[in-house]
């Protein structure tokens, strides 16, 4: 099968595919329903989890797709496709492959980044019990993040707002206002949520079911929207000095980069999934990663994100201006070309089989 047919439409033909995929491999497929999602066509939303190799394997690799709805086209794509061509059969012994598809099935299933709450699921794994983070350049942007028309003029007055920002405090500190995540707008972007998602219940009962066994796991989270046409970025965010940190520049050497240290195209963040899973395995040596494709440039992409969000909050989904809003968001997070479904589909079996060897190293 050529790399394309590992890709899919929509959400519906990716988790047909993915479920197909891993019961022809031989994995144990379980179906998570996610009951606070509205489906936009009827059907039941749901995280499917397909385990393949030992119930006790000491090491597990882990893959995860659509923590990002929308961006969950290239992680499907990438796992329906490890399965496909026999990949994940290629397993060293005592070792399993824990495939997590659609964590966040409502964003897929709508072409939205978000949870079903508006929430973004990365930055959902904080601690609801203590103090949550601030992002005083969100608060100070706000209303040109998120403005609340979206004709031309308002969109030039906003962009005018964020240039004056970024002109005062640098590019960086711009993208952190906006990108970094925020715990004080429930219905504006990059928002971490009020509690945990139910996407995250099921990630983090999914970890203790099946992880909290093993002796070592890697995990790949894979995403899109940053970086350049079919670039994978390797970005870690373990802490700086960590033993995980570490273990990632060993397994994937110095191409990786690292939210914490400023080398990445990603803002540092709080809350991300895989900080999360590692916290939840205390006494599992977990090494995460998150795999970013480019599409297309960031301002573009940004801006196809803000029309979503003003989409969904303030204007019509069934009109001219909401299809045309919905098809340009899918296209700045999924690469819908041959040569770009190559491009990140190779790179996706490469950084799975460096993770096998770590695991085993």
């Amino acid at each position: 099968m050529a790399v394309r047919g590992h890709f899919s439409a929509d959400y519906r033909e990716a988790r047909a595919k993915f479920r197909d995929a891993a019961a022809a491999a031989g994995a144990r497929i379980e179906p998570f329903v996610n009951e606070a999602a509205p489906s936009p066509s009827g059907e039941i939303l749901t995280t499917d989890i397909a385990w393949l190799g030992p119930a006790n394997a000491s090491r597990v690799l882990v893959t995860i797709s659509a923590t990002h709805g929308v961006e969950g086209f290239f992680g499907s794509g990438a796992q329906i496709g490890s399965f496909a061509t026999g990949i994940a059969r290629d397993l060293p012994p005592d070792t399993a492959l824990l495939a997590i598809h659609a964590i966040n099935p409502s964003g897929f299933a709508w072409l939205r980044r978000v949870t079903e709450d508006n929430v973004d699921l990365n930055r959902n794994f904080v601690d609801y019990d203590r103090p949550l983070p601030r992002n005083d350049g969100y608060v100070e942007l706000a209303d040109a993040i998120c403005p609340a028309e979206w004709s031309e003029a308002a969109r030039r007055a906003a962009g005018e707002r964020l240039d004056a920002y970024g002109a005062q405090h640098g590019a960086a500190a711009l993208q952190r206002a906006v990108t970094g995540g925020q715990y004080t707008h429930p219905q504006g972007l990059f928002y971490g949520g009020a509690k945990p998602t139910p996407s995250r219940r099921i990630l983090l009962h999914v970890a203790g079911k099946h992880l909290a066994r093993a002796r070592r796991v890697a995990v790949i989270d894979y995403h899109t929207g940053l970086g350049p046409y079919g670039h994978g970025e390797r970005i870690v965010i373990h802490p700086p000095a960590s033993a995980g940190l570490a273990r990632a520049r060993e397994w994937y050497g110095d191409a990786i980069t690292s939210t914490a240290l400023g080398t990445s195209a990603s803002s540092d963040v709080v809350g991300d999934a895989l900080t999360g899973i590692e916290t939840a395995l205390p006494a599992v040596e977990v090494t995460g990663v998150a795999l970013e494709c480019g599409v297309r440039p960031l301002r573009e992409t940004l801006d196809a994100l803000r029309a979503d969000h003003w989409l969904h909050s303030h204007g019509k989904l069934d009109s001219a201006e909401g299809r045309a809003i919905k098809h340009a968001i899918r296209d700045v997070f999924y690469g819908d070309a041959d040569d770009w479904k190559d491009m990140v589909f190779e790179q996706a079996v490469a950084l799975q089989r460096e993770a096998l060897r770590g695991l085993v190293g």
